[in-house]
């Protein structure tokens, strides 16, 4: 009888320090393997990797420099090579910092002469009437962000929904692919936002198209 009494005491004392023990182990946060696998789960595990080692790289003639570039302008004025894809900062003395820019697709390139009225840093995004028509699918409203297409910077041109503006995809620089706004890499955008003020003269010059002339409002 003894015997049974001890053995049922040793018994409740291992029961005890094994729940001890438990409630003294830190919870794991490791995940628990059922032996089944989700839709989405294979689709994580199947992903293929992003090199983010290989950033996109502008062509030579696209990227940021000093050049000769004789002008009439006043240091200070921005213009517009729609042509070439090239936006000029005018220095003085014929030489000029260049950068290379995306512009405006087939019949939204226009030409004219306005002035900066506003300077935003990572500014939001409000697609215009004439955008959303187009592209209904388009947000309303756009934080500034990395993720916006407006990028780090926009320099707004007169009364005109037309920006000078960064963006989030560099692989656009060169091309024509806008609804009429110029757009530059976001460490060019930066460096032409530190240089100009408002009131800064923009020369926007011909590029082709059934819409070329006075600005209107297409937006970015």
């Amino acid at each position: 009888m003894l015997h049974r009494w001890a053995y049922g005491i040793a018994v409740m004392l291992a029961v005890g320090n094994m729940t001890a023990l438990a409630e003294a182990q830190p919870l794991s946060l490791a995940p628990v393997d059922h032996g089944y696998r989700t839709p989405f789960d294979r689709i994580l595990r199947d992903a293929p990797a992003i090199d983010d080692a290989a950033p996109f790289a502008l062509a030579p003639n696209l990227r940021r420099q000093v050049v000769d570039y004789p002008s009439r302008e006043a240091p200070g004025t921005i213009i517009i090579d729609t042509p070439n894809t090239h936006l000029y900062y005018v220095l003085g003395g014929g030489r000029a910092v260049r950068y290379g820019i995306g512009v405006g697709r087939e019949g939204f390139t226009w030409s004219g002469v306005e002035t900066i009225s506003r300077m935003a840093e990572w500014p939001d995004w409000n697609p215009p009437r004439e955008m959303i028509g187009r592209q209904p699918y388009l947000p309303r409203f756009m934080a500034g962000g990395p993720g916006n297409p407006l990028g780090a910077r926009a320099l707004y041109l007169g009364n005109t929904a037309y920006r000078i503006h960064g963006t989030n995809d560099p692989a656009t620089i060169g091309h024509r692919v806008s609804s009429g706004c110029i757009r530059l890499t976001n460490e060019d955008i930066v460096d032409l936002y530190q240089r100009v003020k408002p009131g800064s003269r923009v020369i926007v010059l011909p590029g082709g198209g059934h819409n070329a002339g006075r600005p209107g409002n297409s937006g970015a």
